[in-house]
């Protein structure tokens, strides 16, 4: 049992005195803890006594009462303060409200070190405090049976829970959701409070009121800050707060394992779509290898994705469809993202994205032979998108909009419309590519598209009219125009 205030009291060598509170000596004290700073009871994670050499003390006596009413919100055991120090005059209301609230308040007689009460207290606390060092060991020890799967996140969360007998997670810290998947989701109520985080700090601790005496524990996940830990105890009476705080280191290192494996298997991923793309892959191979990681490519499409305003949310799609157990594989290019998943976990994907978020979505893919093809749909869908503002676009809802209905078409019309430009030595073809590509970008400006380009206006005029030259089109006919940019566009 952890000594009392009374029992304090009464060891002589001590040369405690009691100020005030004198109705609730039995408070057990847990540790001790001391402070010259401002607002001392943020310093406290429960059950301690609080010594001070009077700075904190205000002079006030509004002020003293606000002292005695802090430190009994953040549950300190007793407040006691050096004499012929720094405090100043203890005023009668703080007296009253010392009693009123039953918190006791002593006097540590000068020049006593603060470091005997200390050292009084850990030895009457010694099998108590044996007995945290034991429980922290466990959780360390738990770190060490996960894998750095979703399954060992959960085993790793199951196995604090039941050390600090109560319903454990780990959520992102944004929107409340689990931060990992294959869990049962958290109440709503539950999952507003996480994101809301409006609570009372303790201790590196933020508890949130839930319905009636039951709290949701808050305590941010060193290095990721994404997540956060919640601890949901069933009864008014809450885990200890320095167990909290070394669970949360845990489940950082667990979380950084999960976070190399994902990438591991991101850029896997990334690496066979490339491959798929380039030919590099016999169809039957392709969709073989896709299958083996839960891709069926019947029930699959591709995703063409951008959110030029937020980069690193589009970087992080794959993190989010991990995190709702959706097979997929996905590679960047150009600051567009190309995914491929089920066409029912769409939403998922659009989610992620955000709010300024856009995508365009192919076809069925069906064949490993199509791929090429359904990014293409996916690509045009995007560009249509984007010029109409809307976040979604279907690539068979689209056809009135996009010209060539088939990858067939779309070749044609690039062989009829661009043929002799793409005949060019590469290098020039694709700078005048380049050049019509950011003319169009830039409503057809010289000057912008100069300065995009960062050359000469007069050297965008002469491309250009070269262009026109060797395609026989005229960017003042409406009909041209819109030939070379549809052709633009199938490339």
């Amino acid at each position: 049992m952890p000594i009392t205030v009374g029992e304090l009291l009464e060891m002589p060598h001590l040369r405690l005195k009691l100020h005030s509170g004198a109705d609730v000596l039995d408070r057990p004290v847990s540790w001790t803890h001391t402070t010259d700073l401002p607002e001392p009871w943020r310093w406290v994670a429960g059950g301690e006594l609080l010594m001070t050499n009077g700075r904190p003390i205000p002079r006030s006596a509004s002020g003293q009462k606000e002292l005695i009413r802090h430190l009994v919100d953040h549950g300190a055991a007793a407040l006691a303060i050096g004499e012929q120090m720094y405090a100043p005059p203890l005023t009668r209301l703080l007296a009253r409200t010392s009693e009123e609230l039953g918190f006791p308040v002593l006097w540590i007689a000068y020049p006593m070190p603060f470091v005997a009460i200390s050292r009084a207290v850990a030895e009457a606390t010694l099998l108590e405090q044996s007995q945290r060092l034991i429980r922290t060991e466990r959780i360390y020890q738990a770190l060490q049976q996960i894998s750095s799967q979703s399954s060992g996140l959960t085993s790793l969360t199951s196995a604090l829970s039941r050390e600090l007998g109560c319903d454990v997670r780990v959520c992102d810290r944004a929107t409340g959701h689990d931060w990992y998947p294959g869990v049962v989701p958290l109440r709503e109520e539950i999952r507003i409070a996480v994101a809301e985080r409006r609570g009372r700090l303790r201790a590196g601790v933020i508890a949130v009121h839930l319905a009636g005496d039951r709290y949701a524990l808050l305590v941010d996940v060193p290095t990721h800050p994404d997540a956060v830990l919640v601890a949901l105890p069933e009864q008014s009476e809450l885990p200890d707060a320095l167990l909290l705080q070394h669970a949360a280191t845990v489940c950082a290192l667990a979380l950084s394992q999960a976070r190399l494996t994902i990438e591991h298997d991101r850029r896997r991923g990334a690496e066979l779509l490339l491959q798929i793309l380039d030919a590099q892959l016999a169809p039957a191979t392709a969709q073989q290898r896709l299958e083996e990681i839960g891709l069926r490519l019947e029930e699959a499409v591709c995703v063409a994705a951008r959110n030029d305003d937020d980069q690193d949310l589009l970087a992080t799609t794959h993190l989010e469809l991990w995190r709702s157990a959706v097979s997929h594989v996905t590679v960047q290019r150009g600051g567009t993202s190309l995914t491929i998943l089920p066409d029912a976990a769409v939403p998922v994907l659009v989610q992620a994205l955000g709010q300024l978020g856009r995508a365009g979505v192919s076809d069925l893919i069906v064949r490993a032979d199509r791929m090429a093809d359904a990014v293409r749909e996916a690509t045009w869908s995007l560009d249509i998108v984007r010029e109409q503002g809307t976040p979604l676009l279907r690539y068979a809802e689209a056809d009135p909009l996009l010209g060539p209905r088939n990858p067939a078409e779309a070749r044609a019309l690039v062989d009829r419309v661009l043929r002799p430009v793409l005949d060019l030595p590469q290098g020039q073809a694709d700078e005048l590519l380049t050049t019509l590509r950011v003319f169009f970008e830039n409503r057809r400006s010289w000057q912008r598209t100069a300065e995009a380009l960062q050359v000469h206006r007069q050297t965008v005029l002469y491309r250009v009219r070269r262009i026109e030259q060797l395609t026989g089109r005229q960017i003042a006919d409406t009909d041209d125009l819109t030939a070379l940019w549809l052709a633009l566009k199938a490339i």
